[in-house]
Parts: C-alpha cells; sequence; structure tokens
C-alpha cells in the first residue's frame, strides 16, 4: 500500500538552456496536480546557463545539476533521486494534457503494463514543416499494445525500469527505442494510449532544423536496429537508410563516369529513379495521414509538393547520419535555447 506522505507519481524533466518551455511543460504539469494528486518534480539540468534551473525551482521542481551527460543518463539520475513507484519522463519541450497524469496511471493499471505514451502531436499554430512531420511521425489512435513509444511522453513503472537497468547511457541517440524493446523483451507491456496527448513544441519547424534533428536521431538508430533480437518490423529503419545512401552514390559515381563508360547514364537514371521512389512512397503516407488529421491547408498539388521536401529531407538526413558524426541538433535551431534540450 502506497504511504500517504509517498507520491503518486514523479515527473523526471530534462532540460538544457530551455526556460521558456520548461515553464510551459511545468505549468502544463501543475494543472494535472491540481485535482489533490501527490505528485513530485525532479529536474535533471545539463548545465544550463539561461533560468532553466530558477524556473524549475519556482515551480517547487527539485533540481539536479549535472552537466556534460547524455539524455539518457539525465533520465537514469532523475529517476535514481525520484521516490514515487511511478516515473513519467517527459521532456522540457513538451506540453501534457490535464487528464495526462490520471490517464497514465490508468493505463498503468493494466496486467504486465511496465510503460504507457503516445505518439508526440504537432504544435497546432506550427510550421507546415511542423505539420508535415507530424503526419510522417504518425498519431496514437484508440488503445493497444506498441513496439515503440518516444521517451519525451512515457510513463513507466518503477519496478519495470529498475528490472532493464533504466536508459542504455552508452546511446547518444534512439535510446528510448533501445528501452521499450529491452522492456518488450523483459516480458512487460508497452501501451499506447491516445488519451495521453502530449504537444511537441520542439518538432523542428524548418526543412533545415529537420535534416538536423534526423542526422542528430540517426547516429545511433543503425547500432540499436540492429540488436538483437531483430524482427522484420526493426529492418525497414536500418535498411532503407543504407539502400538511400548506396543508391544516392551510385546515382552520383554513374553520372559522373558517364562521358567516360557507355550507359553509365542508365545506371545512375536508374539509381536516381528508384531512390525518388522511395522518397515518394514516404510522402505519399505523409500526405494520406495528414489528410487524416485535418491538416490540410493548401491545394493538393502544394501539400504533396510539401511532403515531398519533408520525406525527402528526412531520407537525407538518417542516410548521411550512416557516415557523419553529427553535434545535437538543437545548438543550432533554438534562437531562445543556448544548446537546446538534450532530449529527443
Amino acid at each position: 500500500m502506497t504511504s500517504p506522505n509517498k507520491p503518486q507519481i514523479s515527473f523526471v524533466i530534462a532540460v538544457r538552456d530551455d526556460a521558456r518551455r520548461l515553464e510551459r511543460c511545468l505549468g502544463s504539469i501543475a494543472l494535472g496536480m491540481a485535482d489533490g494528486l501527490a505528485g513530485e518534480i525532479v529536474v535533471a539540468d545539463n548545465g544550463s546557463i539561461d533560468d532553466s534551473p530558477a524556473v524549475a525551482r519556482h515551480a517547487g521542481a527539485r533540481v539536479l545539476e549535472l552537466p556534460g551527460l547524455t539524455v539518457a543518463e539525465l533520465r537514469n539520475r532523475g529517476a535514481a533521486a525520484a521516490s514515487s513507484d511511478v516515473i513519467a519522463f517527459v521532456d522540457a519541450d513538451h506540453e501534457i494534457a490535464q487528464t495526462w497524469i490520471w490517464n497514465g496511471l490508468d493505463a498503468l493499471a493494466g496486467v504486465h503494463v511496465g510503460a504507457a505514451g503516445a505518439l508526440y502531436t504537432a504544435p497546432r499554430d506550427g510550421t507546415w514543416v511542423q505539420h508535415l512531420y507530424g503526419a510522417l511521425r504518425g498519431t496514437t489512435t484508440g488503445r493497444g499494445d506498441a513496439t515503440w513509444l518516444g521517451s519525451g511522453n512515457l510513463i513507466v513503472r518503477r519496478e519495470a525500469f529498475e528490472a532493464i537497468g533504466g536508459f542504455d547511457v552508452s546511446l547518444a541517440a534512439c535510446e528510448d527505442v533501445d528501452f521499450c524493446r529491452r522492456l518488450r523483451g523483459a516480458g512487460w507491456r508497452l501501451i499506447a494510449d491516445e488519451r495521453l496527448v502530449s504537444v511537441h513544441h520542439g518538432d523542428p519547424a524548418t526543412l533545415g532544423a529537420l535534416f538536423r534533428a534526423e542526422r542528430w536521431r540517426g547516429r545511433d538508430n543503425l547500432r540499436v536496429s540492429l540488436r538483437r533480437p531483430v524482427t522484420l518490423g526493426d529492418l525497414p529503419s536500418a535498411v532503407i537508410p543504407i539502400a538511400e545512401l548506396m543508391l544516392a552514390l551510385t546515382a552520383i559515381v554513374g553520372l559522373a563516369a558517364s562521358p567516360f563508360i557507355a550507359h553509365a547514364w542508365l545506371v545512375a537514371a536508374a539509381c536516381a529513379a528508384a531512390l525518388a521512389g522511395l522518397v515518394g512512397m514516404r510522402a505519399a503516407r505523409v500526405s494520406y495521414r495528414l489528410g487524416r488529421l485535418g491538416r490540410l491547408s493548401q491545394p493538393a498539388t502544394i501539400d504533396l509538393v510539401h511532403a515531398c521536401l519533408v520525406a525527402g529531407t528526412y531520407d537525407a538526413a538518417r542516410a548521411i547520419a550512416l557516415v557523419t558524426r553529427a553535434p545535437h541538433h538543437r545548438r543550432a535551431d533554438a534562437p531562445h535555447a543556448a544548446a537546446g534540450t538534450p532530449a529527443a
């Protein structure tokens, strides 16, 4: 039985130089805890030089000063400092629905449920890139078992978290994919629940920001995707970037060799066509999802062009991430944040 003095839920928030969005995040949590819920907030600050620690303390949060760590280790340290049997990982650039906490606790009450969450929601007042990126990510409908959920909007049973050793601190990105895989491998269920609405204000607002974000996220994608046990569902994430990189390189080499080698241009054209086909399939899926979300605001041809631009940028970044080592994308993308939150 839970002690009357023990929080029913502990929020763990990783942040670095993101005071404005952290304040909004903490405000949304406060609304959810206003109905007599016993809760606590632990903010793992990654060496902020802005007002993030002061904002957190003003909201009643406990602040851990943890400069120079990966987001995985920030979350682990925050969880270790928390006192509840239920840990909610919410990133500083998220805003949760007022009913999030109660719905999250309800989702965890199911048999063998170790964690629950939902796919992030793009901001309604966001740019067209954010709307299309949200459509590319997809949306959670209903409630059911999932294979992966983002760790910026995740409620976890402490018993399950500790059983698998938390997040892998050796990963700079894709730590949530790895976490969810190990959670399910240990026999716990992962539940996607549409009631756990979380608006991700940190979604990239421009194509340049999208490229940097996905180049960053893709840096550990292959490593995580090929960790055992590998399932058929894991293969596209690993295989598609490799295929697209090889097609692009072959097309470039074929084009350069065409003045010297007969029919080399045919090889280049075939590879370019195959590459365009892969991007086109992703763009079609994005455009379809955007329509289902009711976010179509332009003539169909313009929305399709936008979808192609977002899909192409996403695919290019993931392919290039295989052969380059990207710095954290937030360092260049948030004018209000010197380095951005280390999350996502």
